[in-house]
């Protein structure tokens, strides 16, 4: 009888996304990914930081966001960018929108086929269309 270690898991899924599974990838890791709600989390470096400090992981906000930016590259992520400076990092990455409720800050996911393009302009010469990401903007109903 065999027994998992706890974060077996975790370490997998960082070494197929090709990444190595030091302390810190692995306590983030755990909070993105096996959090409630940790299979669609949209979660800032802010938030992240803070969940961290209040799970006793010492990390920098610096190597929050360094991690982010690595676990997107890797596709464990998507980067949500909602305006200058304010980056969401989602754990859904299949093919899916966002409705951004500007006066709460919350994202909320569309599934992609709700969302029809007719068309889209051709792409400059040596270029190629990579994905499409809709934001639909919200107010606050009065």
């Amino acid at each position: 009888m065999t027994k998992d270690r706890p974060y077996s898991a975790l370490v997998q899924r960082l070494k197929t996304a090709g990444l190595r599974p030091t302390r810190q990838r692995l306590a983030l890791a755990k909070l993105l990914f096996e959090a409630p709600g940790g299979c669609d989390r949209h979660i800032t470096a802010e938030q992240l930081h803070a969940e961290a400090v209040g799970d006793n992981v010492r990390v920098s906000l610096a190597t929050i966001y360094n991690s982010l930016h690595q676990f997107t590259d890797a596709g464990l992520l998507r980067e949500v960018v909602v305006e200058s400076g304010r980056s969401y990092f989602d754990t859904n990455v299949s093919d899916h929108h966002h409705f951004y409720f500007e006066d709460s800050g919350r994202l909320q996911d569309i599934p992609g086929e709700m969302v029809q393009l007719d068309s889209l302009p051709p792409p400059p010469d040596g270029a190629k269309v990579a994905r499409v990401d809709v934001i639909i903007r919200l107010q606050d109903g009065e």
